[in-house]
Parts: C-alpha cells; sequence; structure tokens
C-alpha cells in the first residue's frame, strides 16, 4: 500500500508543481467552450486543496490524528492562497497517507478504523483512487494551458 500512495502522491505533487502560479486558479470556465458547462467546477488550485483535504479526512481514522475544523467542506483551509502553501499542504497530507498505511497490519486491515464506519484497508485504498480521480482532472487542466503533465513528457 505504501507504494500505491507514492505512486498517486508522485503523480498528483508532479501535476500540481507543474501548473505555474500565474494560473494555478484557473478553471476551464474562463475559456467561454461553446456548448460546455464548467459553471461551478474546481479551480486548479481547489483540485489541489481538496485532494489534500480528502487525504486527511480518509487517512485520519487510520492513524488517529484529529480531523481539523477548517478541512471540512472538502476545499481544505480558505487562509491557503499561494501556490507554495497549496503544494505544502498537498504533501504534508501524502506524508499522512504514508503514516496511514503503515499501521496496517495482517490482523487490522479487515477492522472498521477508529471512529470510521469503513474497513481499514478500503480507506487506505479509497485515498489512492479518489486522488487518482482528482490527478485526471489536473491532468486535463494542464493541457488546457498548454502544459504537458509531467508524467507525459
Amino acid at each position: 500500500m505504501d507504494a500505491e500512495v507514492s505512486n498517486v502522491e508522485q503523480q498528483v505533487v508532479a501535476a500540481a508543481e507543474a501548473m505555474p502560479e500565474s494560473t494555478f486558479n484557473f478553471s476551464p470556465v474562463t475559456l467561454n467552450l461553446p456548448g460546455s458547462d464548467y459553471k461551478g467546477v474546481r479551480t486548479f488550485a481547489l483540485q489541489v486543496k481538496h485532494v489534500g483535504a480528502s487525504n486527511y479526512a480518509i487517512w485520519s481514522p487510520l492513524t488517529g490524528d484529529k480531523f481539523p475544523d477548517d478541512f471540512i467542506g472538502g476545499d481544505g483551509p480558505q487562509s491557503l492562497k499561494s501556490k507554495a502553501e497549496i503544494v505544502r499542504f498537498l504533501k504534508d497530507s501524502f506524508a499522512l497517507g504514508h503514516r496511514a498505511v503503515a499501521t496496517l497490519t495482517a490482523q487490522n486491515m479487515l477492522q472498521p478504523a477508529e471512529h470510521s464506519k469503513s474497513l481499514r484497508l478500503h480507506l487506505a485504498t479509497f485515498g489512492v483512487t479518489h486522488a487518482f480521480d482528482h490527478y485526471g482532472q489536473m491532468v486535463e487542466y494542464l493541457r488546457m494551458n498548454g502544459i504537458v503533465p509531467p508524467a507525459s513528457r
């Protein structure tokens, strides 16, 4: 599982770092594409913050860490504004993921996590699959800005 966390971490962090600060708040709404319906979609920055906040929500039951109140709502702390702050938040959330999967054992992985109805193994794997879902969206945003995602270079 740690290799899976490392894999998604590498992809998502590299994509986040690839988007320039000047377009970090890009949203496809600004493209005004005929027939498109992007109203209400997250900006690139909010995609990154959402992955970070979700990582904390999904993996904190495995570590016993308290889920911070200002992460509720899915978009992470509103105080984070700069690319550097948001990328740091993302990296810290993956550090939690590594700590979370390190708690899995053959004896406990099919047990519910504390303060959760979900099995420990499900939470570990769901964190990875959720991050990859948003990675796909981040890739599209990069390409809409003429940036080849690092994994495709």
